[in-house]
């Protein structure tokens, strides 16, 4: 009698596989631990994804860059500011206390929702260009610097929401 031990031995593997794997729940973009924040913000205004939301503005005309952020869901809290925005390629800037801020001021949130608007001779001003690292705004590409935003809400804690990309259009 001829026993045939691959099919067993598929079927186990098989077995082991499926019963082996776990549904991975809480893994960001890194694949590292992510714990989602309590009070959602979104940009409201955002025109795609990038991954990271995306505005646009544009060579011609008054050249705006008008970011539109909002609280979502039902966490019981509510935004009260933008306490300070900058524009970099990292994270690590806004949550450094010594860096230089895009705003002067904070802004005032209304019904859970803050418009930050600003233009790109203001973004140019801010963030001279550089050949490289910063070259100059051109059509159907975006920014080097993202948006970053720091925003407090009613209870005193600040959230970091997702970067804002801007790409300019002609």
């Amino acid at each position: 009698m001829i026993i045939h031990k691959f099919p067993v031995y598929a079927l186990f593997l098989a077995v082991a596989t499926i019963a082996g794997c776990t549904k991975q729940k809480g893994l960001g973009p890194n694949y590292s631990d992510y714990n989602p924040p309590a009070a959602p913000v979104i940009v409201t205004n955002a025109v795609d994804y990038r991954p990271d939301p995306t505005v646009t503005t544009s060579l011609s005309g008054d050249s705006s860059i008008t970011i539109t952020l909002a609280l979502t869901g039902a966490s019981g809290k509510s935004m009260t500011q933008i306490t300070n925005i900058i524009g970099s390629t990292s994270y690590a800037a806004i949550q450094n206390a010594t860096s230089k801020w895009y705003n002067a001021a904070p802004i005032a949130a209304t019904n859970n929702s803050v418009t930050f608007k600003t233009s790109l001779a203001e973004y140019i001003k801010n963030y001279p260009i550089k050949a490289g690292s910063n070259p100059a705004p051109a059509a159907n590409v975006e920014l080097a610097n993202r948006f970053y935003f720091s925003i407090m809400l009613n209870d005193g804690s600040t959230v970091y929401p997702t970067p804002v990309r801007v790409l300019v259009l002609q």
